[in-house]
């Protein structure tokens, strides 16, 4: 299983870790932490030498609840920073975190390799062209609502069967658009409560059918550290399991905080699968 990330084939047989570069005041877990040019850079070479083969940058917070940003602040936060990273590390492969078709399409032209759509285009009818325009992997999650409405949408009729539907569909949408490297994220966290996470969780494996990658976002979130009774601070060692039992069920890339850790997971997960009877 492999994407296309400007002109390189990535094979996604051997799981890779996306980090994860918050460029927003006020996500749950890193917010505010990344402002001076310096420490962005610093933090990007670490993860890149912990073992993060895609460096994953959002400059709009979809933590829920999460203020508005408008696109042009959107913009702003974002391609002063993308060019930055490229400029000092120009192989990086930077995957940008927008439901905005414009700032997708800003970020391709300034190098950006992927794009992750919380929305998987329900917020912005022009992601699918501006994809198909470009050819660069989609990254397409489940969402209801929005960052500001998502967590009073958590209802459904069968969590497991809702979700197919929803990806069965995007996937149509794609192949209309000619899109050929679609990922898909069933959204841990995002219109679901602790418990639908662990549903979620629990049947995993069912998203392999789609036949592409899969990738998971659940570092430090809340259906960790609310079970654990903690905080997102305190959360890595639950991310590390969590991360595990993924792996085991399928997972192509893992978007995590916490590059070295989750790579060690990845190293564990190959090794124990190397060695089945």
């Amino acid at each position: 299983m492999t994407i296309n990330c400007k002109g390189d084939l990535i094979d996604l047989s051997e799981p890779k870790i996306m980090g994860i570069l918050n460029l927003t005041p006020d996500s749950f877990y890193d917010g505010g932490k990344y402002k001076d040019e310096s420490i962005i850079l610093r933090q990007v070479e670490q993860m890149l030498a912990d073992g993060a083969t895609f460096i994953d940058m959002g400059a709009y917070s979809s933590r829920p609840g999460a203020e508005h940003v408008s696109e042009d602040q959107e913009l702003q936060r974002m391609l002063p920073i993308l060019e930055l990273i490229l400029d000092n590390f120009p192989e990086t492969l930077i995957s940008i975190d927008t439901f905005r078709s414009k700032v997708a399409s800003e970020s391709l032209q300034r190098g950006a390799a992927l794009i992750n759509d919380i929305s998987a285009g329900n917020l912005d009818s022009n992601m699918f062209a501006t994809i198909a325009q470009y050819q660069v992997p989609y990254i397409m999650m489940h969402l209801k609502g929005t960052p500001q409405s998502m967590q009073k949408k958590a209802v459904y009729d069968d969590l497991i069967k809702d979700l197919r539907y929803y990806f069965s569909e995007k996937m149509s949408e794609t192949t209309a658009h000619k899109i050929n490297d679609v990922i898909i994220d069933p959204g841990f966290g995002f219109a679901k409560t602790t418990e639908q996470n662990y549903t979620l969780l629990n049947h995993l494996d069912l998203f392999r059918t789609f036949k592409v990658p899969l990738l998971i976002g659940l570092s430090r979130k809340s259906m960790i550290y609310k079970v654990l009774k903690s905080s997102p601070k305190e959360a890595l060692n639950g991310s590390t399991a969590l991360h595990t039992i993924t792996l085991l069920k399928g997972a192509n890339i893992l978007r995590v905080h916490d590059v070295k850790e989750a790579k060690e997971c990845v190293m564990l997960v190959e090794a124990l699968k190397a060695n089945a009877l």
